[in-house]
This record gives structure tokens, C-alpha cells and sequence, in this order.
């Protein structure tokens, strides 16, 4: 982790790539979705077949934060034919809207099986300092804004409290014969993100979304990490 952060940092960079990030992440305990990078179609398609299918692709690059939006994500890809379609699809769209963005490739990685979409998230406050945020995922995090707070660090009870404040807890326990989240996991992930934090005070942002989380645990699929500028 230390190496990822000072590489980023040498180069002059505050934010991080996926890979970076999940590196990150990774080292603090916290599980992801393995993700590896692909310079070419050539070895996007290699790396594809290694990891198995279906695949996900997304655009690689540090200048390009919401990578859905740039087009440059595809996701359920069955085979070597629709990689190399879909790598064409992420260049061409990415270099129309953000052609002096730096592109280091694509990253590759497995589809995770759905589970309900969780945000875990971080930010500074100007006042209080470092601040936890939990809450339902995805899209719903913008649409609703069903989320929780707390000042870092975090303790258990805290954790366990952020989890039943939100108004989607409901869902949390299986709502309508869907697979209910292990609340011991996200807390797990929670308190790991909460001690990350504490010994990384570089870290500006952190984001983990989505987190899928399953009966019997949780794993991010995406993640986003900014860190404070250089004095």
C-alpha cells in the first residue's frame, strides 16, 4: 500500500486508478473484486480468458473519475469476440469526450454475482475532520441519498448504528425473498475502512461503491481514492 501511495504520488497525481485504489484497499483487508490492467485489445482478450468469463471492462485513467458517464464501461461480456468489441467501444467513446485525458488502458475483471449495492465512503470536513459515510449504493445513492455519517474513528456500535439508520435497512434483511446482507461483514468493512483512514491521513476522499453484499459477505466491486494535494 505504501509503494501504490508514494508511486501516485512521485508522478504528481492525487487520485488514484480503479487498480490503485483496490490495491489500497485490498491491503487494508478489505475484500475486492481482483482487477488487472490491459494496455491493448491484444491483452485485454488474453487477460479476459485468464480471469474467465463473463468480464468487465473499464476505461483506466486517472483524469476520468465517473467512467459510466465517459462510456467507458461494459460489462457482461461472454466471450473474446465481444472483449475486443467492447475495448473499441470504451477507446472511441472515451477519446471523443475526453480527448486529453491520459489513458493507461482498460482494466479487467470478473462479474461479481449481484448482491444488494452498498456505498461506504469517506471525506474531510473542513470543521470536524475525517467522516464515515454508509449507505444504499449504486444509483440509489444519488436518487435517494439514504445515507449515514460518523466522525472517524469509528467504533463497532457505531458501525452497527450506521447500518440501521438508514431508511433501506429494510432491504439489508431480504426484502421480498431477496438474499438478506451479513451485517458482521459491513461492519467488518466499515471499521477496516475507519482504520485505513486513521493510519493514511493523506487520503482526501475514499470511495467503495458498489459494495455487494451477500449473506454471507461483502466484496467492492468499484473503488475510488483522492489524495491531498502536495504542500
Amino acid at each position: 500500500m505504501i509503494n501504490v501511495l508514494s508511486d501516485v504520488k512521485k508522478q504528481g497525481r492525487t487520485i488514484l486508478t480503479e487498480i490503485e485504489a483496490k490495491q489500497v484497499i485490498k491491503a487494508a483487508g478489505i475484500k475486492v473484486v481482483e482487477t488487472r490492467l490491459a494496455k491493448s485489445q491484444k491483452e485485454a482478450v488474453a487477460l479476459s480468458e485468464e480471469i474467465g468469463f463473463p468480464i468487465v471492462l473499464k476505461i483506466a485513467s486517472p483524469d476520468i473519475i465517473h467512467k459510466t458517464d465517459a462510456g467507458g464501461v461494459e460489462t457482461g461480456l461472454n466471450n473474446a469476440a465481444e472483449v475486443k468489441k467492447a475495448y473499441t467501444d470504451i477507446m472511441d467513446s472515451v477519446n471523443k469526450k475526453f480527448p486529453k485525458a491520459n489513458i493507461e488502458g482498460v482494466s479487467v475483471q470478473a462479474m461479481a454475482r449481484p448482491g444488494i449495492e452498498i456505498i461506504i465512503g469517506m471525506s474531510k470536513d473542513p470543521q470536524f475532520g475525517p467522516v464515515i459515510m454508509f449507505g444504499l449504493g449504486g444509483i440509489f445513492v444519488e436518487v435517494l441519498k439514504d445515507v449515514s455519517f460518523r466522525l472517524i474513528p469509528v467504533e463497532k456500535r457505531d458501525a452497527e448504528a450506521m447500518i440501521k439508520e438508514i431508511k433501506g435497512y429494510a432491504l439489508l434483511n431480504g426484502y421480498r425473498g431477496q438474499e438478506p446482507a451479513n451485517p458482521a461483514a459491513l461492519i467488518d468493512v466499515i471499521l477496516k475502512v475507519s482504520a485505513l483512514v486513521e493510519k493514511t491521513p493523506e487520503i482526501k476522499e475514499l470511495d467503495l461503491n458498489p459494495v455487494f453484499a451477500y449473506k454471507d459477505s461483502a466484496i467492492a466491486v468499484d473503488a475510488r481514492i483522492v489524495l491531498e494535494e502536495a504542500l
